[in-house]
């Protein structure tokens, strides 16, 4: 008989790919910073027939795996985020909990947090490529 997966099963599952995703991006960074010699003289250094720029870009290719399960692990949730926020709201003004805002508001708002948070990496990785210097001979 087939096993359905519940929003609980999926949440644990998701947490567990998320712990061993984190920890597979510790352990390459680690080794970029520790076991490779500094960037002047990784010339012709590998690691398991893999050089710097493989493992760099294995770094990279894990940390956007962990962004799209970390996104996905807030949509998730989004509805619990959005409780935990109207009840820190209510209770500030004076209220009792429990008004909620409906689903189109929640997502409307998570829609926008999204591009607000967007923009700014987006601001923040045109300074730097603004503003970037070249070897001076």
């Amino acid at each position: 008989m087939a096993k359905k997966f519940n929003r609980t099963t999926i949440n644990f599952w998701l947490d567990v790919f998320l712990l061993c995703n984190f920890l597979l991006l510790c352990w390459i960074a680690v080794v970029l910073r520790y076991v490779f010699p500094p960037a002047g003289s990784i010339s012709g250094w590998s690691l398991w027939g893999l050089d710097y720029l493989v493992w760099s870009d294995l770094q990279f290719g894990t940390l956007c795996v962990m962004v799209f399960a970390v996104l996905l692990h807030v949509m998730l949730h989004w509805s619990w985020v959005c409780g935990v926020i109207a009840n820190w709201r209510n209770k500030s003004q004076g209220k009792k909990s429990g008004a909620q805002a409906d689903t189109g508001t929640r997502t409307l708002w998570g829609v926008g947090l999204m591009i607000a948070i967007l923009n700014v990496l987006g601001v923040g990785i045109a300074v730097a490529a603004l503003t970037v210097q070249g070897p001076t001979n």
